[in-house]
């Protein structure tokens, strides 16, 4: 039998405000990013209603603000977003309790339906696994267009169980902060909502 394992969704639960979103305002600008965002009102509007998906939601915001962008340029606003912006995100009592459980031997993961390159850089600086949306890129740029699934609800749950036997681990701690976590927060024998708030 393994160390135990430990879950944590990224936005909302071990981060203050949404990473994305942060992210866009951080390489676009904040004018830009309210510009993108009235401009797509009634595509955020039919999201809310539940005419389209969060997947298909995310695509358009996705190639509006990142379409055809380099992978080297994208690539150099993630490291510097990792390191200028990223710490004042991140919730005091969600980094104690990831290095609480780290230093008790277990294995953590991140599990973000954030698209996975500012993630990897933050996990890799924490020694932490990571699980995220992938993103399709052609000719070395970025296609706005989610590679698989956007890892969100069920599909956060068929992510980790491709990765994981859980059944080999002593225990198992979920964390969460939205409906969307749910699917997540069931594979847990130790489930947090919101613990960090």
């Amino acid at each position: 039998m393994k160390q135990s394992i430990a879950f944590f969704d990224f936005d909302g639960t071990v981060t203050t405000k949404d990473s994305l979103l942060e992210f866009i305002k951080y390489s676009k600008g904040s004018s830009a990013f309210y510009f993108g965002f009235i401009l797509h009102a009634p595509i955020l509007v039919a999201y809310k209603l539940n005419i389209i998906s969060n997947h298909r939601a995310k695509e358009i915001m996705l190639k509006y603000f990142f379409g055809k962008m380099s992978i080297e340029e994208f690539n150099e606003y993630c490291v510097a977003f990792t390191k200028e912006v990223m710490p004042s995100l991140i919730r005091p009592k969600a980094l104690k309790e990831i290095n609480k459980l780290k230093d008790a031997g277990a294995e953590v993961v991140i599990v973000s339906a954030s698209p996975e390159y500012w993630l990897n850089y933050w996990c890799t600086s924490l020694n932490l696994d990571c699980i995220a949306t992938k993103l399709i890129t052609r000719d070395n740029r970025l296609t706005g267009k989610i590679d698989g699934r956007n890892c969100y609800g069920k599909e956060k749950v068929k992510r980790i169980n491709e990765k994981y036997d859980l059944d080999t681990f002593s225990s198992v701690y979920c964390y969460g902060d939205t409906p969307g976590d749910k699917y997540m927060l069931s594979l847990g024998d130790f489930r947090f909502y919101k613990p960090f708030r």
